[in-house]
């Protein structure tokens, strides 16, 4: 009785409190109709990151990375993407477009992420309300995701996307890949004038709710010029750029410094989680994501490409071994290289498929804010990193790959070796930069005996090179800094064939793929490993087939295409 009246005299005092809203009880405080231009910038800056990096976890987000790094033999996977399983119906293929193009429907269903409906409607109400700075954020942010659609896809939705709510459009037609491009650096052009706009009301401005750059315009004009940079590098074959990019080169308004870059920061948080998708195999029972055989091999020197012979020291920040040398190993091992456990791109022998969680060398420091390797061997768990890695779209180090790449095939001037150098040496910089923020345990890279060794012989190999095994120098290293992204290094190897992948299929490649295989399955029974049976009946990918879910629902959609022959038109 006594609860009853207490409940009774809250009633009151709650309905005494209650004016003329008493009865709008069509209006639900936990569903806003609307949203504002702070929360809408950082939720499309968070689905961008989500659906182009490394992606594959509880939260539901999918990351075409995680398919590319397999494609660019960065990694390795049992799942579709092994052996150039290029289907509109991939998992990662289907998720990270429904993530681009759909808007954020609801926390259960967290991979409809939404990057361009926030985008678009970010740039509506940032102009109507004379906010300027968050509107050319936004037009940056889609000139940047649409840039990437188009290398991915070639032909995508643009002129018709995302206008169901201000058109009424419901099937947006295709457009050509080569039309949108020019589209995209006017769209970075008009988002460099709206973010220096001295002008503009700009009543409310970006701060911490910016999640690259806090609110720094200058930086914004920076990336937005970087970006423009590389789109020019990208379509090199297919006109002349050399004025653009000598106006770019000398503007004095590029990323130049590491921490100009294009960076999405995660956070160490497991509740919330915000650490990097990417660390996802840290804290799982079944692990997916192996360390490709050839990108190891490549970085110890073992692979026969230009750079035999010099191993690197970025290694330990790179992967995390869980076996000491002459530890026995789970189970019967595919490759081994005393600590380090993996297995093969394309493989179907006998070893591949057993269970290797406890053994397997995992993403280390660099790429995922995994656990940095000073040998111990530890087994690790989901508190064994941080997870802070941040997601490197666009670094200091990739606009000086691209300087150098230019500056190769003369559409720049400047000293090549000396751009190369400067790029290798910013990529060693840059693992400090993540290790600090990731794991600020883990020793300084930099300087170190080993890394000043590495940066001499780097040099003197590019001296010596020829200009075309320059570009193949060029490339390769870009591809080893890229590890975590490889969005532009799929790009980059459709453009110039280089970095050399691996492939089964090459006699000169097999059965090992390596000019030292120096390969000891699980210690049972040490010496030369049989050869690893394989089936590579697929062709490389020249584009992502369109996901058979958008095929299916839109009646402006082209009939499905053949991934191994269409190609981007870049792609010369």
């Amino acid at each position: 009785m006594k609860n009853s009246i207490i409940y009774l005299m809250a009633v009151l005092f709650v309905l005494s409190g209650c004016t003329e809203n008493f009865l709008d009880i069509n209006t639900d405080p936990n569903s806003p109709t609307d949203i504002s231009v702070s929360q809408l910038l950082p939720s499309a800056e968070r689905g961008l990151a989500a659906v182009i990096g490394h992606t594959n976890d509880a939260r539901g987000a999918r990351g075409i990375t995680t398919v590319l790094s397999v494609y660019m033999h960065q990694t390795v996977v049992r799942e579709t993407p092994d052996q150039y399983g290029a289907t509109g119906s991939e998992f990662n293929i289907n998720g990270s477009w429904r993530g681009m193009y759909s808007p954020q429907s609801s926390q259960s269903s967290p991979d409809y992420v939404g990057c361009l409906q926030n985008a678009e409607i970010l740039i509506a109400k940032a102009e109507e309300a004379g906010n300027l700075r968050y509107a050319g954020i936004g037009k940056i942010i889609k000139a940047y995701a649409f840039s990437l659609l188009v290398d991915l896809y070639g032909n995508v939705p643009y002129s018709e996307a995302n206008k169901f709510a201000t058109e009424g459009i419901k099937y947006p037609k295709f457009d050509n890949g080569e039309d949108i491009y020019p589209s995209l650096i006017a769209l970075l052009d008009a988002g460099i004038a709206d973010i220096t706009n001295t002008s503009a009301a700009n009543v409310l401005v970006p701060s911490t709710n910016d999640l690259f750059y806090a609110g720094s315009m200058a930086k914004w004009e920076k990336a937005a010029n970087t970006i423009k940079l590389k789109l020019y590098n990208q379509i090199r074959l297919t006109r002349d750029v050399s004025t653009e990019v000598k106006a770019l080169l000398a503007s004095g308004k590029l990323i130049a410094s590491t921490a100009d870059g294009l960076m999405f920061n995660y956070g160490t948080s497991l509740s919330p989680e915000d650490r990097n998708p990417a660390y996802s195999d840290y804290p799982a029972g079944q692990k997916g994501n192996y360390i490709s055989p050839w990108f190891y091999g490549a970085m110890k020197g073992y692979n026969n490409t230009v750079f035999t012979g010099i191993e690197d020291p970025r290694i330990p920040y790179y992967f995390y071994k869980q076996l000491k040398p002459t530890e026995k190993s789970q189970n019967t091992a595919e490759y081994r290289d005393g600590g380090f456990l993996s297995i093969y791109f394309g493989s179907v022998g006998r070893n591949r498929d057993w269970s290797q969680d406890a053994s397997m060398t995992l993403m280390g420091v660099y790429p995922a804010g995994g656990k940095y390797d000073d040998g111990g061997a530890a087994k690790i768990g989901a508190t064994s990193g941080t997870g802070a890695a941040p997601l490197r779209l666009l670094t200091y180090a990739d606009r000086l790959f691209i300087e150098a790449e230019l500056i190769n095939v003369g559409l720049a001037t400047g000293d090549e070796a000396a751009v190369f150098n400067k790029a290798v040496l910013e990529s060693i910089k840059l693992v400090d930069y993540v290790s600090g923020k990731a794991a600020p345990t883990a020793p300084k890279l930099e300087g170190t005996e080993a890394s000043t060794t590495f940066l001499a012989k780097i040099a003197a190999a590019f001296e010596a090179a020829t200009k075309a095994k320059r570009l193949e120098m060029i490339m390769t290293q870009k591809w080893i800094s890229s590890f975590g992204f490889s969005v532009d290094q799929y790009t980059d190897y459709r453009r110039t064939g280089y970095p050399v992948l691996f492939n089964p299929n090459n006699p000169d490649m097999a059965p090992n793929g390596f000019v030292q295989p120096p390969i000891n399955g699980n210690f049972e029974t040490p010496g030369a490993q049989p050869p690893v049976p394989v089936q590579l009946s697929r062709d490389y990918p020249r584009s992502l087939p369109w996901p058979n879910d958008e095929l299916r629902v839109n009646p402006s959609a082209p009939a499905q295409k053949a991934p191994s022959t269409y190609k981007v038109f870049w792609d010369k």
